[in-house]
């Protein structure tokens, strides 16, 4: 282990980050949460996921242009730049939380995609396996844990351009499934909207979800080679990439399946390539939805130990989360990891039917939260930039204060949805206690600070 000079390795290639990219968010958010959103929006889902990657579009050029501004820094770090301790602390600790949650998501998603296959064994112990191979796979150095995700992610995104086609081609009679004529479901506002704009709305927050994790680029920063140069055309590439897998995929599924045969149990996916009647193809699909989320909980488990170790080099969580392994992998942080995924596989185990879908609302009312703060910064920061980067943000200052207010009402709208009740009270509690804990944190900085400088003078 290293001890006296603890650090990250420098070892993620752009095209790592930009698979980690995809990798965190094309998860359980879309292979498993599809379901609910169209659930919840019908057609009109699609609007949806375009609305939310307008705003993710926006909120990643931000990121880009800060990262650019101000090389080296991640996320929190330019937090912290702009409003100081106590703001950076409360977002480090709650998109920690954030990614904690979405990475037990993901590994509850693998459970239930292994028990297609094996439905007798209990959801705690397939969640269990996976975690223990996910966990495992991060204690490489950082160079192999990139090239696993690499190859992971890029085997999702294949089976989704495989998916379109194969659904483009149900769509237009060329191979058969589709249940009636799929143009016939969007052709009248009772068809694109059959819970009315409030059911598009209510969608927003899964939708968030599933998005979040291209912030994770402004996590990875500080292990990427040449950030500066690189990272602009990364996040511009994932934008458009995601938006298409997820935009595509659904408007497929809404037309060849009525929004209300959408079964709750497995995948929309899934199902519609028992539709076909190809042989094995729920099977093979299955098995990649399997990689899909396996890839999501490799990129959580990523996340949350460097943020620990990021957060511990600022002084905002113990200096104990500093130490690495003599790969650069942070030791405590991964055993705190450890033990909140164990937490989860609890949850799996006392209420199997339940625990995946009350824990995907909380990492949305977060991930709205990170990004309204990454706005926010850039509004904060801009004016004070020692030279203008070449990557800039286009109509200034409108384009982010549009992008932060539109977050802000979603954020809020969902604090009075009877459906988000209890992610609602957790998120505030969560929120109330690392913002008292933050406050007295900084005192404590400042009373540390004052001493050192009477005993130098």
């Amino acid at each position: 282990m290293n001890h006296s000079r603890p650090s990250l390795q420098k070892g993620l290639l752009p095209r790592h980050v930009q698979l980690m990219a995809l990798g965190g968010m094309i998860g359980t958010g879309i292979f498993k949460g599809s379901s609910d959103t169209i659930h919840m929006a019908g057609p009109s889902v699609v609007l949806t996921y375009l609305l939310g990657g307008a705003l993710l579009f926006l909120i990643m050029a931000a990121l880009a242009e800060m990262a650019i501004a101000y090389p080296g820094e991640n996320v929190q770090h330019l937090i912290r730049r702009a409003f100081g301790f106590r703001w950076s602390f409360l977002v480090g600790w709650l998109y920690w939380a954030n990614w904690t949650l979405v990475t037990v998501v993901e590994l509850l998603a693998a459970g239930s995609f292994l028990r297609y296959w094996m439905p007798a064994v209990p959801l705690w112990l397939l969640a269990l396996s996976c975690a223990l191979f996910i966990i495992a796979l991060n204690l490489f150095p950082v160079r192999y844990y990139g090239e696993a995700e690499f190859w992971l992610a890029g085997l999702k995104v294949a089976a989704l351009a495989v998916f379109i086609l194969l659904g483009a081609g149900m769509w237009f009679g060329v191979i058969e499934g589709a249940d009636g004529n799929p143009w016939s479901r969007y052709a009248t506002y009772d068809d694109w909207f059959p819970h009315g704009i409030v059911g598009m709305i209510s969608a927003l927050l899964v939708v968030m979800f599933s998005y979040g994790g291209a912030e994770l680029i402004g996590v990875a920063v500080t292990e990427m080679k040449d950030a500066d140069r690189v990272l602009p055309r990364v996040i511009q590439t994932t934008i458009w990439r995601v938006i298409g897998f997820y935009v595509l995929p659904i408007a497929i599924i809404c037309g060849i399946m009525p929004w209300n045969a959408v079964s709750a149990e497995n995948s929309p996916f899934v199902q519609v390539l028992e539709a076909t009647g190809i042989p094995g193809a729920a099977h093979v699909m299955n098995a990649v939805l399997l990689v899909a989320v396996l890839s999501a909980a490799n990129t959580g488990v990523y996340a949350t130990s460097r943020l620990l170790f990021s957060m511990a080099e600022q002084g905002e969580a113990s200096r104990r989360l500093l130490r690495t392994t003599r790969h650069g992998v942070p030791l405590y942080g991964m055993g705190m990891v450890a033990v909140c995924i164990a937490l989860g596989v609890v949850g799996a185990y006392l209420a199997p039917g339940r625990i995946i879908g009350e824990l995907m609302a909380i990492p949305g009312f977060t991930v709205l939260i990170v990004w309204m703060m990454i706005g926010a910064a850039q509004l904060k920061l801009r004016p004070h930039y020692d030279t203008n980067p070449f990557f800039c943000v286009k109509a200034f200052p409108y384009t982010t204060i549009i992008a932060v207010v539109s977050l802000g009402a979603i954020w809020v709208s969902f604090l009075f949805q009877r459906d988000h009740r209890i992610g609602s009270v957790l998120c505030l509690v969560i929120l109330a206690v690392l913002s008292i804990y933050g406050a007295s944190k900084e005192k404590q900085s400042r009373r540390s600070e004052q001493n050192t400088n009477e005993q130098s003078s």
